[in-house]
């Protein structure tokens, strides 16, 4: 039997469950996960192969739209990784939170106007339906908006129809030999898991305590076999933000480091010696050459 493999966009607003689909499909944490919107900054690839089946998702920031204060290079930055990713891609997968339909994804779906790959409609979270009798004429009307190659209704947190999802998917995929080792999982070294799982600790510590002016840095990682050790440097633009992160007497800043210590280990098979530091650099996200220089490039 001949192998197939192809690359798939995971596409969406903000917060519809993006990462934690990839995270499920591939069965372990690849893209952090927050209750914030806008946690995915990054273009992040997940892979899995099954068989003579390799499947390439490619997990994307959420399409949003630029106003006021949302108007910054990072913003920006995120759009167009989002927009890059549905490029030469085989198939499109796009996610929507249930029964809502938004200006967000109204954009969405316009964007996607011009992409010649299929697109399978996921709609999100069904599991939270109070009225399961919605659905269906819900489904009728949002398949109205555009050709879907299908639409399939799943709980991406739950795992519930995941599997129909990938099924659909795996129809879409060109024969072709498998661009990566069977047993790859991503593209992303792990000094930039590293970095992400920090920040998803500080997003759900903070809520909305601390703006989106955050990032992490990762200064040192150096792995001696049995311990890896790691030192972040978090970002912040404002000195009232420095202290917020810290906490008093320094609980919080240790409780984030305590939480990310502990996924680090679990992703790296290894014991993590992890160091945690602050620092306040106005205006970094709405300056693209410090973007660059901290990974986001905007050409």
């Amino acid at each position: 039997m001949s192998q197939t493999c192809g690359f798939v966009a995971i596409v969406g607003r903000p917060n519809v469950g993006k990462s934690t689909l990839m995270n499920r499909i591939l069965g372990q944490k690849i893209s952090i996960t927050s209750r914030r919107p806008q946690t995915t900054r990054h273009q992040v690839m997940g892979i899995k192969t099954e068989g003579d089946a390799q499947f390439i998702y490619v997990d994307t920031p959420g399409i949003h739209i630029l106003e006021k204060d949302r108007n910054k290079a990072i913003n920006r930055f995120m759009n167009q990784a989002a927009t890059q990713a549905l490029r030469d891609v085989d198939c499109v997968v796009f996610i929507i939170d249930r029964t809502r339909w938004s200006a967000e994804d109204q954009i969405v779906l316009e964007r996607l106007a011009k992409v010649e790959a299929p697109v399978i409609l996921a709609v999100n979270k069904v599991d939270r339906l109070k009225d399961k009798t919605e659905l269906l004429p819900w489904l009728e009307s949002v398949g109205a908006r555009r050709d879907f190659a299908a639409i399939v209704p799943i709980a991406a947190k739950h795992g519930t129809h995941v599997a129909d999802l990938e099924a659909e998917v795996a129809r879409h995929l060109p024969e072709s030999v498998h661009f990566f080792p069977d047993d790859q999982v991503t593209d992303k070294s792990q000094r930039f898991l590293a970095a992400e799982l920090v920040r998803e600790k500080v997003m759900r510590q903070l809520g909305d305590e601390l703006p989106y002016q955050m990032t992490v840095e990762i200064e040192e990682f150096r792995d001696e076999g049995k311990v890896v050790h790691i030192s972040a440097l978090i970002m912040v633009e404002r000195q009232g933000q420095k202290k917020i992160l810290i906490g008093e007497r320094g609980e919080r800043i240790k409780k984030i480091g305590r939480e990310a210590r502990l996924d680090m280990e679990r992703a790296f098979d290894a014991k993590v010696m992890l160091n945690l530091w602050v620092k306040v650099k106005r205006g970094w996200s709405d300056d693209e050459r410090a973007l660059k220089s901290l990974g986001y490039d905007l050409d």
